[in-house]
């Protein structure tokens, strides 16, 4: 059977005409459940675009049920998201969950309803991925990696019992253990900095510590070895991200095949996808010496009454 949708929107409605129309396009959808959790304004002013987004899901078709729940007042994507998940199995054994900024390859849905279906009694197994990193090698077809993610993910109801949303927590842990270079893959991404910003108020990110709970448990998540997700809204119009394009792997065209693999955690791709994150952080570091030398630049010149 395959796994009710839970789709997370708030207010771009031009993402989420081009998620759904991805999401349609896959072959399942038209069997599947779909439950539309629609956050409320933070704002006044976002208002318009929220109705704008919510008359698209009013108007929506195609799937074997829908479910329209609209909030009345701002959860924010954290709350929202880990109530949602919640929410849906509380009704279900397991579900696919998306928000309203990814672009889906035609077998996503075959992926991850796959990927569900064999490792459903698989304790260790805690979810399934659909995006993968752009990596300089050739992945298997399908592998594992310590932790969890979120760019178009599957669960189940036996593995969402390991999230703990106490960031505070999972930090003392991390750091109990001596996991900390582990968990930022060898010093290539900044995991347990965004865990201590969480703990610090200065984001609200569910997904570090979903990442983080199932790391702490040793739990795997499987993954495409081509990407099935392309996310379409680090185009500066999110609320959490501005405009990205080192994340972009292209989508795959191929159908993934979920074979029999050891579940343990594929060296191979550990260390490509530490090679593709560290990639990224010394372009971000170079923007910022580039930013910060012009600005000093400018200061300069400023100073100096605009001469050249």
């Amino acid at each position: 059977m395959n796994a009710p949708i839970a789709l997370f929107v708030h207010a771009r409605p031009d993402h989420v005409r081009r998620t759904l129309r991805s999401l349609l396009a896959n072959e399942p959808a038209a069997q599947s459940e779909l439950y539309v959790f629609a956050d409320g304004a933070r704002r006044p002013e976002v208002q318009p675009a929220i109705d704008e987004t919510r008359r698209v899901i009013d108007g929506l078709s195609g799937f074997k049920a829908i479910h329209r729940i609209y909030r009345d007042r701002n959860l924010g994507l954290a709350e929202s998201i880990i109530s949602g998940v919640s929410a849906v199995l509380a009704k279900h054994d397991k579900v696919i969950v998306l928000e309203d900024d990814l672009l889906l390859a035609p077998h996503f849905l075959s992926f991850m309803n796959d990927g569900l279906e064999k490792y459903a009694h698989e304790p260790v197994v805690a979810s399934i991925h659909g995006y993968t990193y752009p990596v300089d090698c050739e992945l298997p077809e399908t592998f594992f990696l310590r932790g969890a993610d979120c760019w178009g993910w599957a669960t189940w109801r036996r593995a969402w019992k390991a999230f703990n949303p106490d960031g505070a927590e999972l930090l003392a842990s991390l750091r109990e253990r001596g996991l900390g270079k582990a968990f930022d893959l060898g010093g290539a991404f900044p995991y347990m900095q965004m865990l201590r910003h969480q703990v610090a108020g200065r984001n609200d990110s569910w997904a570090i510590r979903w990442h983080a709970s199932c790391f702490l448990r040793g739990m795997l998540t499987l993954y495409p070895g081509r990407s099935l997700v392309e996310n379409i809204g680090q185009d500066g119009s999110g609320t959490h991200g501005g405009v990205r394009t080192d994340y972009r792997s292209g989508l795959g065209t191929r159908q993934i095949r979920v074979d029999n693999i050891p579940l343990a955690p594929s060296g191979i791709a550990e260390a490509a996808v530490a090679r593709s994150l560290g990639r990224g952080r010394r372009l971000d570091r170079r923007v910022v010496r580039y930013v910060a030398r012009r600005i000093h630049e400018l200061g300069r010149w400023f100073r100096e009454g605009g001469r050249t």
